[in-house]
């Protein structure tokens, strides 16, 4: 299939192009939102930047929207509408903000585009009405057990901790400081200390790093630290559990399907995850065999494979509702879309495990 999306979020994207599809990323000369392409990554040849009001309309096979507007921008370039006469998915990568639980979704009620969520949680949390709504969860290349916990010490990645504070758990820490000493990874941590309170050098800024100096750098560090109160599930996260680190994590958001005990701690109290903090800082054969249990679980849940293996059963199905619908090549269709249940069975079941009808 010929699948056209936007170079929205980096590190999911990065999982989802190792599929077995051509992937159209729009780009423009000045990049930014909408049109960074593949932004100098190193992705499969699969992966193509392409000119939006270039395309050849009829040799799109579906569309992953990430953002509402998209829905008009394709619309207008390529004279097909998405979830209409050309197959769409909307990719929802975020839990919802504002009057939460009563946020509505951008697509809720329509009955055109399925909503694709990337963790359980976001599915129960957003209100999408009537509209059709799927799960699949995150998968990403495994990095591999590089987890070594020479360093005594805490490592966390986040981005843009001082303007996101409390919802990155910002405000917590210093206290984590006080166990031993933080690398912060990610991008934008300028200010940190001032706005969070930090002493001295209890805080290691390490900046954005690149994928393999990352999981390198970060497998030195003892033990990660989720300290996110309302985010959804942190791809750094699963990074750090594929390399091998033991994990304390706050239990909200989807921490608490993906962390399981044996990992670490995963608490909404903080002062049982300092606690076991400062045990495994003291205890490194116990941190190296909680690291192992991370590796073990995140590799049951959220492989790259399953994760690709998910997204083929659901664009195999994906289909216009309306039928008679031009398709790519001049064909048309009378296939429906699969009703919701049917979809979400497949998807969720890994793919050794699925029978056929």
């Amino acid at each position: 299939m010929r699948i056209l999306l936007w170079h929205v979020h980096g590190s999911w994207t990065d999982a989802f192009v190792r599929g077995r599809h051509e992937y159209l990323l729009p780009v423009l000369p000045d990049g930014g939102p909408w049109g960074l392409g593949r932004a100098g990554r190193d992705w499969p040849d699969s992966v193509r930047e392409v000119a939006l009001d270039g395309l050849d309309a009829d040799t799109i096979d579906a569309v992953v929207l990430q953002r509402p507007e998209e829905i008009d921008e394709v619309t207008a370039c390529l004279g097909r509408r998405p979830g209409i006469d050309l197959p769409a998915v909307y990719l929802e990568h975020n839990t919802p903000k504002g009057n939460f639980p009563f946020t509505r979704h951008p697509l809720a009620d329509r009955d055109t585009i399925p909503v694709v969520h990337v963790t359980h949680f976001n599915k129960l949390a957003w209100d999408t009405g009537s509209a059709p709504v799927l799960v699949v969860e995150h998968g990403i290349p495994d990095p591999g057990q590089l987890y070594t916990g020479e360093l005594p010490e805490l490592a966390v990645v986040v981005n843009e901790p001082v303007r996101r504070g409390r919802v990155t758990g910002t405000d917590l820490l210093p206290a984590f400081a006080a166990v031993a000493p933080v690398h912060v990874f990610g991008m934008k941590t300028e200010g940190l200390a001032a706005a969070a309170g930090f002493e001295g050098a209890r805080l290691k800024l390490r900046g954005d790093l690149k994928p393999r100096e990352l999981h390198r750098e970060l497998a030195r560090c003892r033990v990660y630290v989720h300290p996110m109160r309302w985010t959804s599930l942190g791809l750094s996260l699963l990074e750090a559990m594929h390399l091998g680190m033991p994990v304390v994590a706050l239990a909200t958001t989807e921490a608490p399907r993906a962390v399981p005990p044996e990992a670490g701690a995963v608490s909404t109290d903080v002062g049982e995850l300092l606690r076991t903090a400062n045990r495994l800082i003291a205890n490194p054969e116990e941190a190296r065999r909680r690291g192992a249990a991370a590796r073990e679980a995140v590799l049951a849940r959220y492989s790259l494979g399953r994760f690709l293996a998910d997204w083929d059963v659901l664009l195999a199905e994906l289909r216009p509702r309306h039928p008679g619908i031009r398709q790519p090549g001049g064909r048309t269709s009378d296939i429906r879309l699969p009703e919701n249940e049917r979809l979400e069975e497949q998807i969720l079941v890994p793919a050794r495990e699925r029978k056929n009808p």
